[in-house]
């Protein structure tokens, strides 16, 4: 059995997430107290009780979901999991990208909420609010998403954002070509052309201030090699040099989630099973959409810590 470690992205947070695992372990505690001690605030409260408009600011969203994925992780090592010996491979889903170098060690856990903090504000501060748009394609072809978003482009900016797999691609970009794109992806024969109520239009090219700010903390923040290799959100391919993996994460912020394509990777290189580190199971339910020959595990409560140690560990 080869084993990938996934992490979730923004979508997958819930008020209340990783309470089961703080009242349960005191690794899982730590990780929570270390996270408010690198932000100076008391984010576990609202991960743990809310409000939920204010868990889903996305400067609070990244870090929160940042936090839950390694607390997880910190619980399954202490009880005898080496992530290197264990697991081949490591991806996340856009900011679980960095959750996914936090658990491999690119990053300490404080500067990774740190970084994601200083990455939600910049992603929401990069366009004004109303000025961008997102929307969910579902049962359209990839390069029948691209078709609509090229011509869709000849008013603004319109791409895509998220290759989800399963027949759902999200486009990212200006408000009314992001709308004409829809309208083209439904007259193609799409399902479902669907506007997501979405604060700033993320992984798109008016994401570029935030891409400059990231490049910047980036630049500045202690890194090393992952002890395994992240499969990049911009590349679906491996990558195991820090510095090369900084400035991914730089593209990645304008760029593509190809998120199909990692799966489709991991299924090639004879991954057989991708446990999903953190809250809720949406990267589980892709997986199974994208290809049914890798099975997809969610590890996010205590009762899932012994079921997923006995997997591994046997």
């Amino acid at each position: 059995m080869t084993v990938a470690f996934t992490f979730p992205g923004q979508g997958s947070q819930a008020v209340g997430m990783g309470k089961d695992l703080a009242d349960n372990f005191a690794e899982a505690r730590a990780v929570f107290e270390e996270v408010d001690e690198a932000l100076g605030e008391k984010l576990s409260d609202i991960i743990f009780n809310g409000p939920d408009d204010r868990l889903t600011l996305t400067a609070n969203a990244q870090p929160a979901l940042m936090a839950v994925s390694i607390a997880v992780m910190r619980v399954l090592q202490a009880r005898g999991l080496d992530l290197k010996s264990k697991v081949a491979y490591v991806a996340g889903h856009s900011l679980g990208e960095y959750s996914a170098l936090c658990a491999a060690g690119t990053f300490s856990l404080a500067d990774t909420a740190r970084l994601l903090r200083i990455r939600g504000n910049a992603m929401q501060a990069a366009v004004p609010v109303g000025v961008g748009a997102m929307a969910a394609i579902i049962g359209l072809e990839h390069a029948d998403v691209v078709a609509v978003c090229t011509e869709a482009s000849a008013i603004g900016a319109c791409q895509i954002a998220n290759d989800n797999g399963g027949g759902q691609i999200v486009i990212s970009g200006e408000k009314a070509p992001v709308e004409k794109a829809a309208e083209l992806a439904t007259a193609k024969g799409a399902k479902r052309a669907i506007l997501l109520p979405v604060s700033a239009p993320f992984h798109s090219s008016l994401m570029a201030p935030a891409a400059e700010a990231m490049r910047a903390a980036l630049a500045e923040v202690a890194k090393s090699d992952p002890v395994v290799p992240v499969v990049a959100n911009v590349r679906a391919a491996p990558v195991k040099d820090a510095g090369e993996i900084a400035d991914l994460l730089v593209a990645q912020v304008t760029g593509q989630v190809r998120w199909r394509e990692t799966v489709e990777w991991f299924a090639a290189n004879n991954v057989t099973t991708l446990y999903e580190i953190g809250a809720g199971k949406v990267l589980t339910g892709l997986a199974r959409r994208i290809d049914k020959s890798v099975n997809g595990i969610a590890v996010n409560t205590a009762a899932d810590i012994d079921t997923t140690l006995a997997g591994l560990l046997g």
